[in-house]
Order: structure tokens, then C-alpha cells, then sequence
């Protein structure tokens, strides 16, 4: 089996028949590095993800080179409103920052929840919400070289994690559930999203996080 990934003109060349593969005519530019804004690194045991680059150039996008970093992605128990505060007058920036935080969640799970948050906005950004993905920001300068970490001798035994809170949303008063799935010790599959309903308790939040959880696994 070969398997090609092609974006463009940026290709990765994989599989288990290393014969197959050197019969591709194509140049080979050896162990893979960096592919679209992600950054490999191999080891004999071992494979580690992350976007430093990438967030190097988010900072600088945001004009936030010269600022300190902060220890949250967001301030605890602070709630955002779609109408609170003044309106951009363009939203274009504030556009461009949550998109590329949504795709820096490829190797940051650890902000797939602020980002949720945020990326509701989209359509009508406020002062505030800039503010917040500013925030973000300040937060991932203090780290950016973290990762996905995916060790070669993991043991193949599959672990799901789910909550979810209760009612939290201001504007809609629906419930945000999240979960997360390791094979061994590799996180391979995440989410944060909103539900589509209003639970009437926090038991019936925690059980539809549950369901959306053990669907996954299957």
C-alpha cells in the first residue's frame, strides 16, 4: 500500500512497500519536516507534532512581537456575549486570527475550547472579542513549541474522556461538551463544540456528551 497526501504541490509519500514507493517518479526530498504550517519530528521512538512557525507568524499577524505572554487562554469564569461592547469597524483582522487559531488546533487541543468560543463571533466581532483572541495569542507566545507527542512503543488500548458544562451560554443557554480519545498514550482525536439543544439539566448535558463520545469511539 502507498498512500499520497497532496495539497497543491506539497506532497507526502507513505506506506508499507518502500519498493512501490521509490517506483513514484518523483524527487525525493527525504524524511518529512514540515508540511503546510505543521513541524515533524522523528526519533527512533517517537513522532512529535507542532506549528512553532506557524504561531511565530500569528504573533507577528497580531503585531503582538514585543508583549508578554499570559499563563490562561482566557480569563476564568468570563462568559462573552455576541451584542456586548462596540462593533469592529472591520472585522477583517479579527477574521483572520480566529481562522488561523482554528487550524492551529490541529496540535493544540489545549485551546480547541477557547477557540470554540471565539469563532462564534465571526459574523459580528466586537472590541471584546478581539480582546479575547488576543489573549489567546499572549497565551500561545509563552509556548509555542508544544505539541502532539505520539510514542512508537504505545500500548494499542483505546481511552475516552467526555464532559460538559451546563447552560453556559449566555445568548443560547446551551451546553458546550468536549471529549477526547487516546490510543495508548497518543492523543488522536478531539472536540469542542456547542450542543444542538438545550438540556434541561446537567445530568441530561453530561449523558448527550456521552453519547456524542461513544459514537466516536465506535
Amino acid at each position: 500500500m502507498v498512500i499520497l497526501l497532496v495539497y497543491m504541490d506539497d506532497i507526502i509519500i507513505t506506506g508499507t512497500d518502500f519498493g512501490l514507493i521509490t517506483k513514484l517518479h518523483m524527487k525525493d526530498l527525504g524524511q518529512l519536516t514540515y508540511y503546510l504550517g505543521l513541524e515533524v519530528l522523528n526519533t527512533p521512538k517517537s513522532i512529535f507534532l507542532n506549528q512553532h512557525k506557524y504561531i511565530q507568524d500569528l504573533i507577528t499577524l497580531a503585531g503582538l512581537e514585543d508583549t508578554s505572554s499570559v499563563a490562561t487562554p482566557m480569563e476564568i469564569n468570563v462568559n462573552y456575549r455576541k451584542d456586548e461592547g462596540t462593533l469592529l469597524d472591520d472585522p477583517t483582522i479579527y477574521r483572520r486570527l480566529v481562522g488561523s487559531l482554528i487550524y492551529l488546533t490541529i496540535t493544540r487541543p489545549n485551546i480547541s475550547y477557547v477557540v470554540h468560543q471565539v469563532s462564534q463571533f465571526m459574523s459580528s466581532p466586537r472590541y471584546l472579542h478581539l480582546a479575547a483572541v488576543r489573549r489567546i495569542i499572549h497565551y500561545l507566545r509563552g509556548s509555542p513549541a508544544r505539541g502532539l507527542f505520539f510514542p512508537t512503543g504505545s500500548a494499542l488500548r483505546l481511552v475516552a474522556y467526555n464532559d460538559a458544562d451546563w447552560a453556559e451560554c449566555p445568548d443560547t443557554h446551551r451546553s458546550t461538551v468536549g471529549w477526547c480519545m487516546f490510543l495508548g498514550d497518543a492523543l488522536i482525536s478531539w472536540k469542542c463544540k456547542k450542543q444542538d439543544w438545550v438540556s434541561k439539566s446537567s445530568n441530561e448535558a453530561e449523558y448527550h456528551t456521552m453519547f456524542t463520545a461513544c459514537s466516536e469511539v465506535i
